[in-house]
């Protein structure tokens, strides 16, 4: 399974942003008041009334802190966690904006920074001191300058440290409700990109699968086609084949010409139709009997012919009502029967043979039925690479349209043989 970077790297950004929303408060915040609280000192001075060593100091300690901050910011992302390092850096910056306040209040809003960053910079404990030391700075600003004039003074610097320890409190609560939020946004981020890696590597394998299985379907056509093939083969040009050398020997054997060359008639005629058989074949492998007629027509022909050619009293009966099957129902049906007229001229050594198309309600039954030797179905001997299709063979097909072929012989009783399918009619 392959993943797009990018993507990845937006879904990571955005866990982190969720994660942490206060992120550019943190980078760019310290930088922001720092420049604020430089503007207000520079355009309140003289009211506050700076002298030049005021002005030295408040520019240096400015400096300061901006290099200060500049190095921290520089190599932040390495140190995620709370130490001793970072404690250090929130009392030195603290230490400055205190001077910078002292000489001029309107620098409190650099002082104000602790008030983001004390829970990223200082350990637990020392968390509330970091910014009761902040709200130091602001409330000494709020009441007029450090140190505060007269008991009034302390009274309003002391009103307003509670106030403001009371504002950060409530201010704290919220955000650490917000940031619980954040995590679970994150979470959930994380969680959903985890679940669409998931879902990509599942779709990966289901096409895997499905090629695997086009590939199966295609080796099973081929398969399943071979066999139909080699059944058509043995059921035209291997049964002419053996219609044609049993006259042969018949006419090796005749005792008059007259009867040779009815004999040689007959070989000729299955030459004939072997040869449009196997033409057939080749080109759609449907039966050149069904080209021109119906299925009866064709059945009622194959039965008549063969009775011709084995001298067997042969009948074809057709019941219900007749009507158009689909093509590959039809080829079906009519090739049981010549495999089983095949069957019936080899073996059974009959005197009648009856074949039966029934026209049934959903299904249509071929029933072929003789008065031979019969045989036990149950002792069958195994197929061998020279024997025909055979049973196995009618079976292959009946199944292969969904439907079954049964037989029913004993020795001495005849054989009679039962082919369903379903009705499917022309499309």
């Amino acid at each position: 399974m392959t993943t797009d970077p990018l993507l990845d790297r937006a879904a990571a950004d955005a866990a982190e942003a969720a994660e942490d929303p206060w992120r550019v408060v943190h980078r760019y915040g310290p930088y922001v008041l720092l420049a604020v609280g430089l503007v207000l000192a520079a355009a309140t001075g003289d009211v506050v009334g700076m002298d030049p060593t005021d002005w030295y100091l408040l520019g240096s300690l400015s400096a300061l802190a901006l290099v200060l901050q500049l190095w921290w910011g520089r190599g932040e992302s390495g140190r995620p966690k709370p130490s001793a390092v970072s404690a250090c850096f929130y009392w030195a910056r603290w230490a400055i904006a205190f001077w910078v306040t002292w000489i001029n209040p309107f620098f409190a809003f650099f002082g104000a920074v602790g008030y983001f960053d004390a829970d990223r910079l200082l350990p637990g404990r020392l968390q509330k001191a970091g910014i009761l030391g902040s709200v130091v700075i602001v409330a000494g600003a709020q009441g007029g300058g450090l140190p505060p004039h007269g008991a009034v003074g302390w009274a309003v610097f002391g009103g307003l440290i509670v106030a403001n320890m009371v504002f950060v409190i409530v201010t704290g609560h919220l955000q650490e409700k917000e940031q619980e939020r954040a995590r679970v946004q994150a979470r959930t981020i994380r969680e959903l990109a985890r679940t669409n890696e998931a879902l990509k590597a599942a779709i990966d394998e289901n096409a895997q699968l499905h090629a695997q299985l086009l590939l199966q379907a295609r080796e099973a056509g081929v398969a399943d086609e071979r066999r139909r093939l080699a059944a058509e083969i043995h059921d035209t040009i291997a049964q002419g084949l053996t219609g044609i050398i049993a006259q042969l020997q018949v006419v090796a054997s005749a005792p008059t010409l007259q009867i040779a060359r009815e004999h040689l008639d007959r070989a000729s005629d299955l030459a004939r139709h072997s040869l449009g058989e196997a033409r057939r074949s080749v080109h759609n492998l449907s039966p050149t009997a069904l080209a021109d007629a119906s299925l009866q027509e064709a059945l009622k022909k194959t039965v008549a012919d063969w009775s011709d050619r084995t001298g067997v009293r042969a009948d074809f009966t057709l019941t219900g009502h007749a009507e158009p099957l689909h093509d590959e129902i039809e080829a079906t049906l009519l090739r049981i029967t010549e495999e089983a007229l095949s069957n019936a001229a080899r073996h059974a050594h009959a005197t009648r043979l009856g074949v039966t198309l029934s026209f049934m309600a959903g299904e249509v039954t071929l029933d072929v039925r003789d008065d031979g030797r019969g045989f036990d179905p149950y002792a069958m001997p195994a197929r061998t690479g020279t024997g025909g299709f055979g049973l196995d063979g009618m079976r292959a097909r009946a199944e292969r349209l969904a439907g079954a072929v049964t037989v029913e012989s004993e020795p001495g009783g005849g054989t009679a043989i039962s082919a369903r399918v379903p009705l499917v009619r022309h499309d």
